[in-house]
């Protein structure tokens, strides 16, 4: 089973097949004013050749005008340039599409690397690393990493996913505002082509 991991700050998508990184690709973000929003989504539509500057394919985020898609401008991969969307290689989406079905787990992380962690600390995850694990070595408990990272059941982390530890500044948790992103709506392509995946 896939599941996309995307670093906000550090411009890449990660594609994992159960708990191995397969693939990383290099990314365009959102502009400060319409950030790529964080969280835990599904991909809730899959779209071939959505046309113009969404590039060859379209995957839809279980966040509302949010999507992860080509683009007609790979000049710009690697610069926060989006209404909020994540803009890949025409070639590397085409990689992801036809590896990832509807209902594919794709966790957006924005930490910023110059946040001030406070008295505990933010630990990177390696390789083999669980909750579990990571709490017993720190002297807490896998509720209160979880909680303080965001992370709900089945507490899945990603090698290389910063994890704020007891007495570090906690993340703010990124919520949509009431009615959604507002007149300045990020990405969408056009509802004439939109296809359901089976």
């Amino acid at each position: 089973m896939y599941s996309i991991v995307i670093d906000v700050p550090a411009r890449l998508l990660y594609l994992y097949q159960g708990n191995h990184q397969e693939k990383s690709f290099p990314v365009a973000v959102g502009k400060p004013e319409t950030p790529t929003p964080a969280g835990t989504y599904t991909i809730i539509e899959k779209i071939p050749y959505p046309g113009g500057v969404f590039g060859t394919r379209w995957l839809g985020l279980s966040r509302r005008y949010y999507g992860i898609h080509g683009t007609d401008a790979p000049w710009l991969l690697g610069q926060a340039v989006s209404n909020g969307c994540v803009r890949m290689h025409n070639a590397d989406v085409e990689y992801v599409y036809d590896r990832v079905e509807v209902g594919t787990q794709v966790r957006i992380l924005n930490l910023s690397p110059e946040a001030n962690p406070g008295t505990g600390g933010v630990y990177v995850v390696q390789p083999g690393d669980s909750l579990w694990l990571i709490a017993g070595r720190f002297g807490t408990t896998v509720e209160e990493l979880a909680a303080r990272n965001h992370i709900e059941p089945p507490y899945i982390i990603y090698p290389g996913q910063k994890l704020y530890l007891p007495g570090s500044e906690r993340p703010p948790l990124l919520r949509s505002p009431a009615g959604g992103p507002g007149n300045n709506l990020p990405c969408r392509p056009p509802t004439f082509a939109r296809l359901s995946a089976p």
